[in-house]
């Protein structure tokens, strides 16, 4: 694919536009970094969108398949893509020539909700690349990060081969998930000095003071000394297990402790930094466009479309939020939520007094009139993810009225049926989903198992069993990164099983619970 070989800047009425949209967006409170549009043909969308959003990237074969099928799905009608915005300060955004007037305000407006959505919730903090001295401002320059990647792997493929840096990026990206959401939060870690070979603690720790010597087998009887220089010895044992505690974040250990060249040690450190850039946007999916189309559909329908535009723009806007039978749409589930909190607000249904209230009527009709609705919505933008966005807000009257269910394969008749609406199900069945991004949650429990430097992993089962065939996988990837035999312990039909991969064949059998 190559570079983009024509000019993309707006012309004059379209930048005139976007000065319109940026102050609008000003003055219902969005805060945002600068935005640089760039109009692109379709082919050159279809470009940016196989690589993620970005212009350019490592090379790699999935983004010209990506290319390909993005390329036929529009040629064929099947698909459109409207915009795309880069999380980067400036914020980058392409618009699609040949747009009506209509789309190209709409997708605007959208893109600075987006864009406020970035440079304000909690969880894209983890983006940040440091602070401007000046402003205070987050730098984040994904764009030429990217674009470094891009030229680290290629100037590898150059030296090392491009069928052997490609087949080890492939490896790379079986498991790219395997991170820790958590990890950017926490702080980092301290090693503690190792005592030297031979000495030992000559303080029991856990021992009371004794101002006496007559009195020390008193307040230190010789029992109590023993059971503490057991406790001491236990722990200097914990110590020495590898790592110490349970670490989520295996594409980070396999960074610092696996056997790699150094050309495999910088690759699979860059696929890292690139998953956990990401990240936020698959921990905030829903809330993020829920938030973008609240904001393009209150500022087109009361201060950009003109009376001519509002058929083509309702249009548009029933596309997007188009619900499917047996598919959940974001758009739709977020800005409906968004919606429901600001009403809720808006007209005091909060705190002990609603809560308590127990009668249907009264809560049918109850308005206090508080008007808090705008300064919640921006609260919840600000400080939530998908997961608590859908646990605190989810209610049962929303749940109803939504006509929102689970669904699932009827074995006996051959067909999806409609399980249950009841609301505490429809709640399990979203938190489950969107839990980690929908990814099992794996760590490495032991890198010297069976004291033959062996990879442990332990799977947290949260009701839902490993594919197998996906295990095996994902097994082979992390043998070839640790050239050493992996195991897991998961559990398939609500039994203990042990996967192995030894790098000749695969194992599985039953473990005791």
């Amino acid at each position: 694919m190559a570079l983009f070989p024509t000019k993309t800047t707006l012309p004059p009425y379209l930048r005139d536009e976007q000065l319109r949209i940026e102050r609008l967006a000003q003055e219902h409170g969005l805060t945002h970094f600068p935005v640089s549009f760039e109009m692109v043909t379709y082919e050159q969308m279809n470009e940016i969108a196989s690589y993620g959003g970005f212009p350019i990237r490592y090379p790699h074969w999935r983004f010209g398949m990506e290319y390909e099928r993005m390329s036929k799905s529009h040629e064929y009608g099947l698909s459109r893509i409207y915009e795309l915005v880069i999380n980067n300060n400036p914020a980058i955004a392409y618009l699609l020539e040949g747009n009506s007037m209509v789309d190209q305000k709409l997708v605007m407006a959208h893109v600075y909700a987006h864009v406020d959505f970035f440079k304000n919730n909690y969880a894209f903090r983890t983006t940040d690349q440091g602070k401007e001295s000046e402003t205070g401002e987050p730098i984040r320059k994904w764009v030429d990060a990217m674009a470094n990647h891009g030229s680290v792997i290629r100037r590898w493929m150059n030296r090392i081969g491009v069928e052997k840096v490609e087949t080890f990026v492939d490896v790379c990206l079986s498991i790219e998930n395997l991170i820790d959401p958590q990890k950017p939060f926490q702080p980092a870690k301290v090693k503690r000095a190792e005592p030297e070979e031979g000495m030992e603690e000559a303080v029991v720790p856990g021992l009371l003071r004794v101002h006496k010597d007559y009195m020390r087998s008193y307040i230190n009887p010789d029992e109590f000394v023993e059971s503490q220089k057991r406790k001491a010895e236990e722990e200097r044992e914990r110590s020495k297990r590898f790592p110490a505690a349970r670490e989520r974040d295996v594409l980070g250990f396999l960074v610092e402790n696996a056997p790699l060249e150094r050309w495999e040690r910088e690759v699979l450190s860059i696929l890292r930094t690139e998953a956990y850039y990401f990240l936020p946007q698959m921990q905030t999916k829903i809330m993020n466009e829920g938030w973008a189309t609240y904001w393009h559909s209150r500022l087109m329908t009361e201060r950009l479309c003109e009376p001519s535009e509002f058929i083509d723009y309702a249009d548009r806007c029933s596309g997007v939020l188009a619900t499917s039978p047996n598919q959940l749409n974001p758009y739709k589930l977020g800005v409906e939520l968004f919606r429901y909190i600001e009403d809720r607000w808006n007209r005091g249904c909060f705190g002990k007094e609603w809560e308590e209230c127990s009668d249907l009527e009264a809560r049918r009709h109850w308005d206090r009139r508080v008007g808090l609705g705008q300064k919640k919505i921006f609260e919840v933008r600000a400080l939530y993810n998908d997961i608590t966005f859908i646990d605190e807000f989810l209610t049962p009257d929303f749940v109803a009225e939504q006509k929102l269910y689970t669904f699932g394969y009827n074995a006996r008749n051959g067909r999806w049926e409609v399980e249950t609406r009841q609301f505490q199900k429809v709640k399990d069945r979203l938190l489950t989903a969107l839990t980690n991004a929908g990814s099992p949650i794996i760590a490495v429990e032991d890198a010297n198992h069976g004291n033959r430097g062996e990879l442990l992993l332990k799977h947290d089962h949260q009701g839902v069993d490993l594919r197998i065939d996906w295990a095996r996988s994902v097994l082979q990837s992390l043998e070839r990164v640790w050239k050493r035999p992996v195991e897991l312990h998961t559990r398939l039909e609500n039994k203990g099983t042990l996967l192995r991969f030894d790098g000749k064949e695969h194992i599985q059998r039953a473990m005791k619970s």
